[in-house]
Parts: C-alpha cells; sequence; structure tokens
C-alpha cells in the first residue's frame, strides 16, 4: 500500500494535496495488472476503466482506419498516466483511440467510480486530467503535421532521433513497428532505411537497427 501510494505521488502533482482519507480511499481501491506484450487495453467506445499509470513497460495510443492502417498518435512510458482510459471522467472530449502494450507492462489503475468524486471536491485534479489531454492533443496535431506535411524520409529520421535520445544508438524495432509508429506502409520505410543505409546513417540487422552516423541523422530530423 506504502509503495502504491508512492507511485502516485510521484505521478500526479495534486496527490499531496488530497486528504489522507482521500489518499487511502483511492490507494484501497486501486487494481494492479501485467498486461502481455501486444494485447489492447482501451478499444473505441468500451467502458471507462479509469486513470491508470504506466509502472514498468510502454503503452502505445493508435487509431485504425477501415482498411486497418494503424497511426501511432504517442506513447506513455513508465512513470507517465494514461488519460485516453479515463475519457468519461473529462466532460465533452471523446477519444476514439486503441491503447496497446508495447511490451510487457506493468499498471496501476484508480477506477473511475473512485476517482470521480475526488475530481468534483478537488478543482486541481480536475484540471491536471485536462491539461494532461491537452498535452497529449499537442502531440497528436504534430503527429498529423509529420503525415500531412513531412516527407517519409524526414519522418522516419525524426523518429530514429528520438529512439536515439531515448534508448541509445541500438534500436531493437522492426520496419513494421517503425511504420506503425510514424503511420506509414512497411515498404517505404524499408526503402528509407536503405537509402539511409547508402548514406552511411545506419547499418540494418534482423528485428535492430544501429545508428552510425547520429550527426547525419540529427541534421536530418531537425532541417
Amino acid at each position: 500500500m506504502e509503495e502504491t501510494s508512492r507511485l502516485w505521488a510521484q505521478a500526479l502533482p495534486f496527490w499531496q494535496q488530497l486528504t489522507e482519507e482521500e489518499q487511502t480511499q483511492l490507494v484501497q481501491s486501486c487494481r494492479e495488472q501485467t498486461v502481455p506484450r501486444g494485447d489492447v487495453t482501451h478499444r473505441p467506445r468500451q467502458g471507462c476503466r479509469g486513470l491508470q499509470l504506466v509502472c514498468e513497460g510502454q503503452l502505445r495510443v493508435y487509431i485504425l482506419s477501415e482498411e486497418g492502417r494503424q497511426v501511432t498518435l504517442y506513447r506513455v512510458y513508465a512513470g507517465q498516466v494514461c488519460v485516453m482510459s479515463s475519457s468519461c471522467l473529462l466532460d465533452s472530449l471523446v477519444f476514439d483511440v486503441f491503447v496497446e502494450a508495447v511490451e510487457d507492462t506493468r499498471l496501476l489503475t484508480l477506477p473511475s467510480a473512485a476517482l470521480a468524486p475526488v475530481l468534483q471536491r478537488r478543482p486541481e485534479a480536475e484540471l491536471y486530467l485536462y491539461k494532461t489531454a491537452t498535452h497529449r492533443f499537442s502531440e497528436v496535431m504534430w503527429r498529423v503535421q509529420q503525415i500531412l506535411f513531412l516527407a517519409a524520409d524526414r519522418r522516419v529520421a525524426i523518429f530514429l532521433w528520438e529512439e536515439f535520445q531515448r534508448t541509445g544508438p541500438v534500436l531493437r524495432l522492426t520496419q513494421e513497428e517503425i511504420a506503425r509508429y510514424i503511420g506509414s506502409a512497411r515498404e517505404v520505410v524499408s526503402k528509407v532505411l536503405k537509402y539511409f543505409v547508402q548514406e552511411g546513417m545506419v547499418t540494418l540487422e534482423r528485428g535492430q537497427i544501429a545508428l552510425v552516423d547520429t550527426e547525419k541523422l540529427r541534421r536530418l530530423a531537425q532541417m
């Protein structure tokens, strides 16, 4: 119980403003689960689960076209919360998205039924949810701008550069995964990566990309 309270205190800025009774009620209602890689934790028009905190692993929020094409909107990493699973708590905001575990992911969930009374009493808690949702929407708009206005080579370069900053020069990703993340086709990503190999920016192995000339990659991503 103390560990759960500590994790929420680190993730939620308003946690310390709650009374001890409110904190205890939320912690007691909290559910922990481990979601296997590839499992979808939220679907459009699915019941509202509540606020989810990623303790370990990673979630991917994406939309799906009628043709089955996936476009990743953003990802949620360890220590961050997923507001998409608590859409029923945010009036006037509707999230028609899927949420998938990118890897085996441990989650803590504050059920909507337990969180709703706190939001009614604590405007700072409600403000936090709206500010977090607004931040995520800005990421979505950036993703849309990339898809609409940037060439495929620059979109791949931006993605690889961001992953390099997060995980280092060896990226354990398939071309299919990259395509899903940037909202493109695998064939397009394959052509771009082959071009990057010719330019000496990366080397390719099965399920793995090694960044060789990160400075050239950075210039392409930030041009």
